[in-house]
């Protein structure tokens, strides 16, 4: 039997055009199969020059007016990624909280889909998002349209998480909902943080911070009214829909840094008093980053926190989405004595190369068991 390395592998995306937990996943497998080419549905190459070299294609929404705003086009992504040709490969990896696994795959091929939820908006936070649409003057009519048009999705989702052949989880809490949407088992693997890009800084600046993608899932709103109680400084990094607004909330002790470099969000991280965590994530690389820096967080007691946050050793934990109880949780962090070395002892147990290794070997299994399934 052929070695991996022998094999034809695509990597599908559901969109490369920011840098979040899902697209460093998708660079995480990018170096275990050098090989593979990676499909995507729109791809914005200048935020990803480790795939400089790399052969990535694309669905017909890149060159399509708007096209690279997939928010925009619902509808269209299913087709788009049906319409990628994946006949001529023996693995198919999909990386996927949306569309990517919907992909069509012969039967000869095996199809593993590193699942980062079932699509959120569809499934566990659909009311949640019917009420926090973020689509500005547009959210009276995409509030009328959604539920007609998300019950069609639906449907489609149901039947793409159908066309996979193995399932992978980036954390309990997904695996739960693999479980109850898809009906399908399915594998934990947590996903990689680099722990090699961060470290423990000497001294340690009076600021909390927050880092991520500025929407309303990630209840920044909560640690904006906390911290205008406490009056303690919070910086936030990231941009989003949501971050005008917050903008205008926040008192003077809270400050906007926008987008910033990798190198820059780690010296961050690793100065702050503790990271906060008020949402809850599918599984949640940020709060690794955050330990691989020695620093605590302080998170909301749901999701992939509990896999990741050891509550009075690396973190603590409050356990309603309030202002208050998250006001709380920060000053009772502030009487614990954190040990920075034990704290980014327990990221590495997340790092990238424990990934790669897990991945690499659940593939090796999963294809040899596919084998077998086809003779």
């Amino acid at each position: 039997m052929k070695n991996l390395s022998e094999l034809k592998i695509a990597i599908v995306a559901d969109w490369l055009t920011s840098r979040g937990g899902a697209e460093r996943v998708v660079l995480a497998l990018s170096e275990i199969f050098p090989q593979a080419n990676i499909f995507t549905s729109v791809y914005k190459p200048e935020l990803f020059p480790e795939l400089a070299r790399r052969k990535v294609i694309t669905s017909f929404l890149q060159t399509m007016p708007l096209g690279k705003k997939h928010q925009l086009w619902p509808t269209l992504r299913p087709l788009a990624f049906e319409l990628l040709n994946l006949d001529d490969y023996d693995i198919v990896i999909s990386s996927a909280s949306a569309e990517a696994k919907g992909v069509l795959t012969k039967p000869e091929t095996l199809h593993v889909c590193y699942c980062h939820t079932p699509t959120r908006y569809y499934w566990s936070h659909y009311h949640y998002y019917l009420q926090h649409p973020e689509f500005g003057w547009l959210n009276p009519a995409v509030r009328f349209v959604i539920p007609n048009l998300i019950h069609k999705l639906r449907l489609w989702d149901r039947v793409a998480a159908d066309r996979v052949d193995v399932f992978l989880a980036n954390s309990r809490t997904t695996q739960s909902r693999i479980k109850k949407y898809y009906e399908r088992e399915s594998t934990v693997i947590h996903p990689p943080v680099d722990t090699a890009r961060f470290s423990i800084a000497e001294d340690i600046e009076d600021y909390y911070l927050i880092v991520g993608r500025q929407t309303a899932y990630k209840r920044t709103d909560l640690a904006i009214a906390a911290f205008n109680s406490l009056k303690l400084p919070l910086k936030v990094i990231g941009t989003g829909p949501a971050l005008k607004q917050w903008m205008l909330e926040a008192k003077n002790n809270i400050s906007f840094l926008g987008r910033l470099s990798d190198a820059e969000v780690a010296h961050y991280l690793s100065h702050c008093r503790a990271l906060i965590m008020p949402q809850e994530e599918d599984a949640g690389i940020v709060p690794l980053e955050a330990s691989a820096s020695g620093r605590p967080v302080v998170a909301y007691r749901g999701g992939g926190a509990l896999d990741t946050i050891i509550d009075g050793k690396t973190g603590i934990f409050f356990n309603q989405q309030t202002p208050a109880a998250l006001a709380e949780a920060v000053i009772k962090s502030q009487a614990v004595a954190w040990q920075p070395e034990i704290i980014r002892q327990h990221a590495k147990k997340f790092d990238k190369a424990n990934f790669q290794n897990k991945i690499k070997e659940f593939i090796d299994k999963s294809y040899q068991d596919h084998l077998t399934l086809m003779s």
